[in-house]
């Protein structure tokens, strides 16, 4: 577990991500779950790279998740994240990926992180300049790619 001044922030068990999944009403949502879950069980080894890492204030109120997708064999990982829009603009977005490329980059092998998002999503690029991403000119299937190197 991460633990931040706020927050609280774990990658799920199997048992919690296949309550969260079964809870979706979003089917977009519910795919994409599915998909880290199956990543999960495909490769138990890199569990937390794959896993819904769940982002809690410190009282317990869940208010968003984080994934990465994988590490690949040179070092990167594609990060994702979301906060519930009851608790945006809060600063917790920042502060919950801050944290998490803190304990990425505590990993010999991590070398970069990478986030795609659309152009026009203003909040999320900003989160992405205050963690320190930079556009590396690669188009993805959300956007603009975005890229942070371990220093």
């Amino acid at each position: 577990m991460i633990e931040t001044e706020r927050l609280k922030i774990y990658a799920a068990s199997q048992d919690i991500m296949e309550a969260f999944i079964k809870a979706q009403t979003d089917d977009v949502l519910k795919a994409a779950y599915i998909e880290m879950l199956n990543g999960c069980l495909d490769h138990p080894d890199q569990w937390d790279w794959y896993a819904i890492w769940m982002i809690e204030l410190k009282d317990g109120t869940h208010i968003g998740e984080l994934c990465f997708k994988g590490l690949s064999v040179n070092g990167i990982a594609e990060i994702g994240y979301g906060i519930s829009e009851e608790y945006q603009n809060n600063g917790y977005a920042t502060e919950a990926v801050k944290a998490v490329l803190e304990w990425a980059f505590s990993h010999p092998e991590v070398i970069a992180i990478e986030a795609e998002t659309e152009s026009e999503n203003a909040v999320s690029i900003s989160v992405l300049k205050k963690c320190g991403f930079a556009l590396n000119g690669i188009i993805g299937e959300e956007g603009p790619r975005w890229a942070v190197s371990k220093c």
